[in-house]
């Protein structure tokens, strides 16, 4: 009877063993194929939003080389002006301008309601143009500018076209 106990024991060890062991591989495999998916997932993620992104900056300073080229004089005896230190020369100055009592001059609106309008985002388009966002925490609008980077490396700007939404 002790050797009958013992064998019966010792089979249902082996089966105990036999069905852990199958579980586990199969949740192994459940789960690497699980991390496989989200993988891909999030690489197409990151895909997509690097091809946003790209599509969003095809517009800009800094990955237009022929607006950068723009700013290189040194063929013609003149001085070279990095771009990466002209764009956020250009927004600061831009910006500074919030400061004036009557609001931004260069959002093309005057002070309505006793709220002046100020400048709230620019981009930087290309070597000439800038869109920049504004407000006067009622009414929103854009400003399209022209800027020139002169001689004395001032830098001037001119209302091109801009843009008041409705309320």
């Amino acid at each position: 009877m002790k050797k009958s106990l013992m064998l019966y024991l010792f089979i249902l060890a082996i089966l105990m063993n036999l069905f852990t062991y199958s579980f586990y591989s199969g949740e192994l495999k459940f789960q690497q194929e699980r991390y496989d998916k989200t993988t891909k997932k999030l690489r197409d993620s990151i895909n997509l939003v690097t091809t946003k992104l790209a599509d969003a900056d095809y517009f800009s300073l800094e990955h237009n080389e022929n607006a950068q080229n723009y700013f290189d004089n040194s063929a013609s005896g003149g001085k070279v002006i990095l771009y990466e230190k002209l764009i956020p020369v250009v927004t600061e100055k831009l910006l500074d301008l919030n400061a004036n009592p009557n609001g931004n001059p260069y959002t093309g609106q005057d002070v309505m309601g006793g709220k002046k309008f100020i400048i709230n985002k620019v981009k930087i388009l290309n070597h000439r143009w800038i869109i920049a966002d504004y407000n006067n925490t009622d009414l929103w609008g854009e400003v399209l500018l022209k800027y020139f980077v002169n001689d004395d490396e001032s830098i001037t700007f001119e209302v091109n076209q801009t843009l008041l939404y409705q309320k």
